[in-house]
């Protein structure tokens, strides 16, 4: 596929001369091979063409930036495929924006002086000195005729604010950037602007790609503009420091501009790719947690792998279809196997998608963290926690999870890729809505407690967040820290809870020690048991008004009854509503009552035992250690306590009672029944039911 017909090629900075050998299929020049000496001396011809072009280029897409410098189809390919280093004012096209929030707006000024030609009777072998380079096919053309000049792209680039779009801060570049060749310099070396243009161009920076041997490089707009108009000088008194612009070559070989097209498809999208990656490594997210930054990397960095290996596969098939020697069919089939590779473009796209909802999840809870502190990792974790004497920190448990994509596109590369790709991928913490609310209901709850002790001297308590592994805890977790040592992984926060009215009076019927019915038995002695108002947290609602007292919780939504259990045995029942979860606890009477730590927790302390009822199931604690209970949700709960014999064992009530729990140890002092509730659950305490009622 060979033509007699010139092409005409930009230098882009490349030191072409009349007379010498170039080889289209690599677009590359060879060095030392040019027509005879003599040949260029008297059988050249020169003819003035002074131009000079003003532009002003908006876009950043790969055609329009060759466009401006006037590259076409296969050079553009080469360049792309890394065939071709470019110099010179040519590196604009390396010049890419690595952010979507980046507005930029580019001068470019484009000046030629003379036209150099080669006669075409000097072309034949007679003159050539290097007769092999025909003879073994060593290039593909010869220059015939350079035009001379030089050209420069003045870039200026300002990030947008969440105030300013990117098309608005564009739009102001663009009008700043056209009055560039009207703007006079005064005496002292000044720029002549209006206060409002010259608080503009205080904003954003410039870089410079020319021809041009500058001193230094303009980096405001002040310094381009004085560059700028400096340009004609630069050229020297007799345009002598011109350099090549555009070359025409002979003779032509024809150009596959089909497989063009798909080189460039593939370098934009996988340029797209290296912004979205950038935007979101950026990104609050990304900055802040450094499991979600890991992952990003690590895929960035793949992609980039598998770019330079098809790079380098491409510019081995793209010589040989230009020179003939290859049918497009050849590089079909490299794409084609691309394509069907885990790098296709839907499954990285699948992948970057899954990653948006992640990162818009973490925005999502980062905004209901109020007055909480962002922890990138565990080092800086310490450093946080040694520098106060508590510390509260929300986990997010979930974000180290497994990414089975990230090993097959590692696998692919190494080229050990399992056969099997039917694996299924594991479930995503922000995918599951019920794990979702969990984690969303904790970062709101945790936000709201470090918003209302956002007064307090950070020496003695702060809040922070931090991403962390953690397989006792899917989603979160809130962690207790004290005098830099982490006590407790299981920390509770008080809650707001809906208003807890009281219905009825507990009456805790003496029962004997009976067998398999305990709600049938009644004693003579039973005791009268009401709520305690002077222990009930102020979020707490009872019938009677409540005063301030010392004996308040004041943190930890909890309440004790009045009447203390001495002896006997005793069996109560409460019935229980909601999402949420309800405490069912007995304490003795000097349990911490100040704070939110574990002295005051019910079930956390030596003092204090209790049943956790949730709709998942039970858990019973004491002394901060955790029994969990396999058994079906019952709205209705019996309390059934011996405490002479030292036991205290929880019922789930319906039709008929089936033991949950019980507590065995010695109780030395007198116990009370205590509450405690979450924001989504009710509590009723049932009336005392007469014998044969």
């Amino acid at each position: 596929r060979k033509s007699l017909s010139p092409i005409k090629m930009v230098a882009l900075g490349r030191p072409f001369d009349l007379g010498m050998f170039y080889d289209c299929r690599s677009d590359t020049l060879i060095p030392g091979k040019t027509l005879r000496f003599e040949c260029l001396i008297y059988s050249g011809n020169q003819i003035p063409k002074p131009n000079t072009e003003f532009r002003i280029v908006t876009s950043e897409s790969i055609s329009d930036k060759s466009s401006s410098l006037g590259v076409e189809a296969s050079l553009k390919a080469s360049f792309l495929c890394g065939l071709v280093e470019v110099e010179g004012s040519a590196k604009y096209l390396n010049n890419n924006k690595t952010s979507t929030k980046q507005a930029r707006v580019t001068l470019q000024y484009k000046t030629t002086t003379v036209f150099k030609t080669l006669s075409m009777n000097q072309l034949g072998t007679g003159n050539l000195t290097h007769c092999e380079v025909l003879d073994k096919g060593l290039a593909t053309h010869v220059v015939t005729a350079i035009l001379y000049g030089a050209q420069a792209f003045f870039v200026f680039d300002q990030e947008s604010s969440e105030e300013e779009s990117v098309q608005d801060i564009q739009g102001n570049l663009k009008i700043m950037i056209k009055k560039i060749p009207l703007i006079s310099i005064e005496g002292s070396g000044s720029l002549k602007l209006e206060d409002q243009d010259r608080e503009k161009e205080n904003k954003f920076s410039c870089t410079f790609h020319g021809d041009f041997r500058l001193e230094k490089s303009p980096t405001t707009f002040d310094e381009a503009v004085k560059v700028y108009q400096d340009l004609p000088r630069l050229l020297g008194p007799n345009k002598e420091k011109a350099v090549p612009v555009t070359v025409y070559l002979l003779p032509l070989i024809a150009l596959d501009s089909k497989a063009s097209k798909l080189v460039r498809q593939i370098s934009l999208r996988f340029h797209e790719l290296e912004m979205w990656c950038n935007d979101v490594l950026n990104s609050p997210a990304g900055q802040n947690f450094s499991q979600l930054s890991k992952k990003i990397k690590t895929f960035k960095a793949l992609c980039s792998e598998f770019k330079l290996k098809l790079q380098g596969t491409l510019s081995q098939k793209l010589p040989s279809i230009r020179g003939g020697g290859e049918e497009e069919a050849a590089l079909a089939e490299v794409l084609k196997k691309a394509a069907e590779s885990p790098f296709s473009g839907d499954r990285l796209k699948q992948w970057m998608e899954e990653k948006n909802k992640e990162v818009n999840t973490i925005k999502t809870l980062m905004k209901l963290m109020k007055n909480t502190t962002m922890v990138p990792s565990e080092n800086a974790l310490t450093d946080q926690v040694c520098d106060s004497e508590n510390a509260l920190v929300i986990v997010l448990t979930s974000l180290d999870s497994t990414e089975p994509f990230l090993l097959e596109l590692d696998q692919y590369l190494k080229g050990t890729q399992s056969d099997s790709t039917d694996a299924p991928e594991p479930s995503r913490w922000y995918s599951s809505k019920d794990v979702f609310d969990l984690v969303k209901r904790k970062a709101k709850r945790f936000g709201d407690f470090a918003e209302a002790n956002k007064d307090k001297d950070k020496k003695i308590l702060r809040f922070l967040a931090l991403g962390l592994a953690d397989k006792n805890h899917e989603g979160s977790a809130v962690y207790l820290y004290e005098d830099g040592f982490r006590v407790d992984d299981y920390f509770e926060l008080p809650s707001k809870p809906k208003p807890v009215t009281v219905k009825e009076d507990i009456s805790l019927k003496s029962v004997g020690n009976t067998g398999s019915d305990i709600r049938s038995h009644s004693v003579p002695d039973s005791c009268h048991l009401t709520l305690d108002p002077d222990t009930a947290n102020p979020s707490l609602v009872l019938l009677e008004a409540v005063s301030p007292s010392p004996q308040r919780f004041d943190s930890m939504t909890q309440v004790l009854c009045s009447e203390g259990q001495f002896g006997g045995a005793s069996y109560w029942e409460v019935e229980w509503r909601g999402g949420g979860w309800v405490d069912i606890a007995v304490t003795y009477r000097g349990i911490g009552r100040k704070g939110g730590g574990k002295p005051c927790l019910l079930g956390r302390n030596e003092n204090s035992w209790r049943l956790r009822c949730t709709q998942a199931g039970y858990a019973a604690w004491h002394d901060n250690r955790k029994t969990t209970v396999a058994a079906p949700p019952c709205p209705r709960i019996g309390v059934y306590l011996e405490r002479q014999k030292g036991a205290l064992s929880f019922y789930s009530v319906s039709d008929s009672m089936m033991l949950l729990h019980t507590f065995r140890c010695p109780f030395t002092q007198p116990l009370y029944p205590a509450f405690r509730l979450d924001l989504d659950s009710t509590l009723l305490i049932c009336p005392r039911e007469t014998p044969g009622s």
